[in-house]
């Protein structure tokens, strides 16, 4: 699990991960439904800085080629 998809979690409990026995954190129905939000929101802002140039943006302004899908996943750090 990459740290900025454990921040969004935390956020969708409120700061207040909870963790079973294998110190895996959980999230109760709403807060799944919040984190699922979260994530959305997140990712369309990444498809919304993919401009129509062609190009994206990177948090400190610089703009360089990129397909949103790769965008997205490099964010979050996600791999296929």
């Amino acid at each position: 699990m990459t740290e900025r998809i454990k921040e969004l979690a935390q956020q969708a409990a409120d700061g207040m991960l909870s963790y079973d026995a294998e110190g895996e954190w959980r999230l109760n129905q709403k807060e799944a439904e919040k984190f699922a939000l979260l994530i959305v929101r997140e990712c369309a802002k990444i498809g919304e800085d993919y401009g129509d140039d062609g190009l994206s943006s990177d948090p400190e302004g610089n703009r360089y080629p990129l397909n949103a899908g790769i965008a997205i996943r490099k964010h979050l750090g996600v791999e296929e």
